[in-house]
């Protein structure tokens, strides 16, 4: 993996689209919203889904979030996603006109949720049941970070799932979970067909996001200091995120 040292800003966003069709693939916390303590208690400006709207217009549809969150709880902090969307860390795909794509996702076996809530309550940190799976979030004890870590990727193997870290979070998820997947799934579509992918976002789980898009001509463009990526560009935080986009 590349160390990500040095890497450069991206080029304005103007100048993207004068060199033709380009496909905008965006993570949502770390990158369009700031972290928080907890996944509850993120705070979107108020006008996001229209500034989505209006960038998705911008594009001729070319636009998706693609998110470990799920669609709908994306829904209950901005409101209705105008944009084409993929949540559950790609598991669940639809279209801008809320078609699906593909099936949706299945959920945690009862045996593995049962085994990380008793973990989570154990050490003292926060479990999160998804649609798709579920998630320890060890932000607010960052002590009991590699436990988590170690236990999740245990859990993972012996059931035949798949642990992915992200910034003081791991997630059980299904083995075919992947935000590259979903940039893959998306660039089949009509809408998105023939256009240069670029995938922004912050955290580990965005890299396959970023290794899709530089196999279809596009880069990924990672948000922070984190390393090593493969990014070929990098924004500073989410403020200069909104700004490179013109929200």
């Amino acid at each position: 993996m590349d160390s990500g040292i040095g890497l450069r800003p991206p080029p304005t966003f103007s100048s993207l689209l004068d060199g033709g069709p380009v496909a905008l693939f965006l993570d949502f916390d770390g990158t369009l919203v700031e972290l928080a303590s907890g996944p509850d208690a993120i705070a979107p400006r108020a006008d996001l889904a229209e500034r989505l709207s209006g960038l998705g217009e911008r594009l001729a549809g070319r636009c998706a979030l693609v998110s470990g969150r799920s669609i709908a709880d994306i829904e209950t902090h901005i409101g209705s996603i105008p944009i084409a969307a993929a949540g559950s860390h790609g598991l669940d795909i639809r279209a801008a006109t809320g078609e699906p794509l593909g099936d949706p996702p299945e959920g945690l076996p009862p045996v593995i949720e049962r085994e990380l809530r008793e973990f989570a309550a154990e050490h003292d940190i926060d479990y999160e049941a998804k649609p798709h799976g579920g998630a320890l979030h060890y932000r607010s004890n960052l002590t009991r970070g590699a436990d988590a870590n170690r236990f999740a990727e245990m859990l993972a193997l012996s059931h035949g799932w798949s642990a992915q870290r992200g910034k003081c979070v791991v997630e059980l998820v299904a083995k075919e979970a992947n935000k590259g997947s979903a940039v893959f799934t998306l660039m089949q579509t009509a809408a998105f067909a023939g256009a240069r992918p670029f995938f922004v976002g912050d955290d580990l789980t965005d890299e396959a996001g970023f290794v899709a898009s530089a196999d279809l001509g596009g880069a990924g463009i990672v948000v922070g200091d984190r390393e090593p990526t493969k990014a070929r560009f990098r924004l500073p935080d989410v403020s200069s995120v909104h700004e490179w986009l013109d929200l």
